[in-house]
């Protein structure tokens, strides 16, 4: 073995012992240089074959990084298996039930829906904020009234430009986040009774506007890597009067799947032979590990049926419920249920959130964090793989901020779930992403949080609370 190729191999072992974590900073060349007494040379070959076996990365003008994504030792779960036909919802209760639970501040927030708060730029945003407001021209009370800040929509088609999507600011709907959003798509397109297709699993709020419109949903299997299975929603729109699909096609909470750009272009060909529009709930595109981001679905939108629902919530601003809809042919539509469900979004955070994206450097930004998800991503992989059972299975995402677990058989979420909590660790269980209840002995994890003594001796203690029912 030359010189260089030992280097490697001592680093390579660094990394694989735990020594070296992912996002650790390896030594400078002259640092190394200096500690083996070797040349530049040697350091920069061992160094580029760390890199081309793909366990380190250069950073412009940083040095040299431990990769954030390095292999995975559990298996991934299958193909879920909804139990057939369209259901009825009642499940608000038994959500709030569990979401109540993990208020407290002194909870490890492994079952949070939310990322930690100093990822953000929030004494920016604030600075941006108060200017806003002093400036603040009382006829805007007006003239942003839905669809909402004409400058804020101006750069958000901006963002889908640059995506490749030719999207129109007259189409896109300013609201007080996402989650309002989806509630007046739904509204837009369905009326109480109508039958929507849904992932398998699928977030829970979804669930909750479901029910609250008295709508019935049909949970279509989806496979936590690849997404929703086409076959079998092509099967479900064949044999039911689906009125729309809501579906979560990049990073799915709480799969963390990802459609791929060819599947989604099968997608919405698919929809479109149907007629049926596609109500996409688009929160984490922006958190994509990847260098390129995934296809935007409105880039392949000729018809309009796409009502491209996302927020600033998951990737900017938590707490400034600022979201909107790039919503197609049901604009008009949308504005108008928007008008008669809150009149308006504040009109202060549409100002600042546009003044922000001009001259704030959301990219910059993003490629922060970005990096800091990943990095807390393969942080948290590695502390499951390391304390959970033989049995265990996980889905590892691409983007966003969320593990999907499937845990041994004879392993129940819920009691885990009580367990945990009684020992000040909050999970996310299965049954609550599912209209009829089901993976009971599966777990949603958050990454969203910086790894930390706490969060390394909750996973110890799940894995340990997991073994003991396995």
């Amino acid at each position: 073995m030359s010189l260089y190729q030992d280097i490697a191999a001592q680093t390579e072992k660094l990394i694989s012992d735990g020594v070296l974590r992912p996002g650790d900073r390896l030594p400078s060349v002259r640092k190394a240089c200096r500690t083996h007494a070797i040349s530049p040379i040697t350091v920069t070959q061992a160094y580029y074959l760390l890199e081309s076996r793909g366990l380190i990365e250069a950073r412009p003008k940083s040095g040299y990084f431990v990769r954030a994504r390095l292999g995975q030792k559990l298996p991934e779960p299958m193909m879920t298996h909804p139990a057939g036909g369209a259901t009825e919802l009642q499940v608000s209760d038994f959500i709030f039930q569990i979401l109540d639970s993990v208020r407290d501040p002194g909870i490890v927030p492994l079952g949070s829906s939310f990322p930690a708060a100093g990822l953000f730029p929030f004494d920016k945003l604030g600075r941006f904020l108060a200017n806003a407001a002093r400036r603040l021209d009382p006829q805007s009370t007006l003239s942003d009234l839905p669809p909402g800040n004409e400058e804020l929509r101006r750069q958000i088609a901006l963002r889908y430009l640059a995506q490749g999507a030719s999207v129109s600011p007259q189409e896109i709907v300013v609201t007080a986040g996402a989650m309002e959003g989806l509630n007046l798509c739904l509204q837009a397109v369905t009326r109480p009774g109508d039958l929507i297709a849904i992932e398998s699993p699928t977030f829970y709020a979804g669930l909750q506007a479901s029910e609250r419109l008295g709508l019935r949903v049909i949970e279509i299997p989806s496979h936590p890597r690849e997404g929703v299975s086409l076959s079998a929603l092509e099967e479900a729109l064949r044999q039911h009067p689906v009125k729309a699909c809501l579906f979560m096609l990049n990073f799915a909470n709480p799969t963390g799947s990802l459609l791929a750009d060819a599947r989604k272009r099968e997608l919405l060909g698919l929809l479109r032979r149907y007629q049926v529009p596609l109500i996409e709930d688009d929160v984490y595109a922006e958190l994509h590990f990847d260098r390129q981001a995934p296809l935007c679905s409105k880039a392949e939108d000729g018809d309009g049926l796409v009502m491209h629902v996302s927020s600033f919530s998951k990737c900017l601003a938590p707490g400034y419920r600022l979201g909107w809809v790039a919503a197609g042919r049901y604009a008009e539509a949308i504005r108008r249920q928007k008008l008669s469900f809150s009149l308006a979004t504040s009109v202060p955070v549409q100002i600042a959130l546009a003044d922000y994206l001009r001259h704030g450097g959301f990219d910059s930004h993003l490629r922060q964090l970005r990096r800091k998800l990943a990095e807390q991503e393969a942080g948290l992989v590695a502390a499951v793989e390391q304390h959970f059972p033989e049995g265990t299975r996980l889905a590892r995402p691409q983007g966003g901020y969320f593990l999907w677990l499937e845990l041994p058989p004879r392993v129940d979420a819920l009691r885990l779930h009580k367990e945990a909590l009684a020992l000040g660790i909050s999970v996310a269980p299965g049954p609550i992403f599912s209209a009829k209840r089901e993976f009971r002995h599966h777990l949603r994890l958050n990454f969203g949080h910086p790894d930390s003594e706490a969060r390394q001796q909750a996973v110890a203690t799940l894995g340990r609370l997991v073994a003991a029912q396995s």
